[in-house]
């Protein structure tokens, strides 16, 4: 998922601040991500949950990533192909597929976002196994929506 991310930066970084900034938070998501899950090289090495406040954070991040993706730069897409005389109906698609994969995201959220000593977590790593699948196609309907903006209208 990094290598995307990095392909991202580089075909679409400088076309608008506003998804410059919105790459480089996906980049901190991705980060966070394999921090929580252990993916290498943050690997754990004894099989303990991570704590609490990394997961706090990363939950801050996930909302803020979806929040701006969503109030922010998928209208801004939209608009921009609307005005270039591109076909709105294939990018209204993929928006509305990326919005659906938010109910994952705000489920993780509203399970883990305030863990408590006394919460379950034996579920964890697998909703952050899940999670992590929901943001690869995320990740790649994204990205498709960016493309949508460098093709010539139809």
């Amino acid at each position: 998922m990094l290598t995307r991310i990095e392909q991202a930066e580089q075909r679409w970084g400088g076309i608008h601040k506003l998804i410059d900034t919105w790459l480089e938070e996906r980049k901190t998501l991705l980060v966070q991500y394999c921090q929580l899950a252990g993916l290498p090289p943050f690997e754990n090495n004894n099989n303990a949950l991570p704590g609490n406040q990394e997961i706090e954070q990363f939950c801050e991040t996930l909302m803020d990533y979806a929040s701006t993706g969503h109030f922010e730069l998928y209208d801004k897409i939209l608009d921009e192909c609307s005005q270039n005389g591109k076909d709105q109906n294939q990018i209204e698609e993929i928006a509305e597929k990326i919005k659906a994969t938010t109910d994952t995201a705000l489920s993780f959220n509203d399970n883990y976002a305030e863990p408590d000593e006394e919460q379950d977590m034996s579920g964890f790593m697998k909703n952050l196994t899940q999670l992590g699948e929901t943001l690869e196609l995320r990740f790649e309907l994204e990205d498709k929506l960016l493309e949508s903006i460098q093709q010539p209208a139809s």
